[in-house]
């Protein structure tokens, strides 16, 4: 019986959720010192990240209390750590670089680590999300993104 505890916390489905949570709430912390208009989208981000991680806890826990085995959460691994310090990077790039063109050189990046290899498809696709975020938040709410440590100073 206690072996079976032990292996419902290690399913990789389990772990996955509870390091999201662990990690956005760990973000969230940090919203707080934010201004409220400023802190909405990365709140509410991470909010709904937490809620999404603790719908996958609560599917995985009820898989294994019916005694299914934990599937394979990946294929391609490397992928997955490639994307994920990719995003990494991408948050240190934010601050040092600035968020718009962190975000234009992440975007192509993480698609193409997930296997999108058209060059046409990517840029447009990082036109898109970058120009979109500017109209929205820069032009349209008069809300500066970080420009990054770097030009700063």
């Amino acid at each position: 019986m206690h072996d079976r505890s032990k292996n419902r916390l290690t399913r990789p489905e389990t772990l996955t959720a509870l390091g999201i949570v662990v990690v956005a709430a760990g973000f969230l912390v940090p919203t707080a010192d934010l201004r409220s208009i400023s802190a909405l989208l990365p709140a509410a981000m991470l909010i709904g990240l937490i809620v999404l991680a603790l719908a996958l806890l609560t599917m995985d826990q009820r898989k294994a209390s019916k005694g299914e085995a934990p599937t394979q959460m990946t294929q391609s691994p490397k992928r997955v750590v490639g994307a994920f310090l990719l995003i990494l990077g991408y948050a240190l790039a934010c601050d040092f670089i600035g968020f718009y063109v962190s975000t234009a050189v992440t975007i192509p990046l993480v698609a193409f680590a997930f296997g999108y290899r058209n060059p046409l498809g990517l840029l447009i696709a990082t036109v898109i999300v970058v120009g979109t975020i500017w109209l929205i938040f820069d032009f349209g709410m008069s809300q500066d993104f970080p420009a990054g440590r770097i030009w700063e100073n």
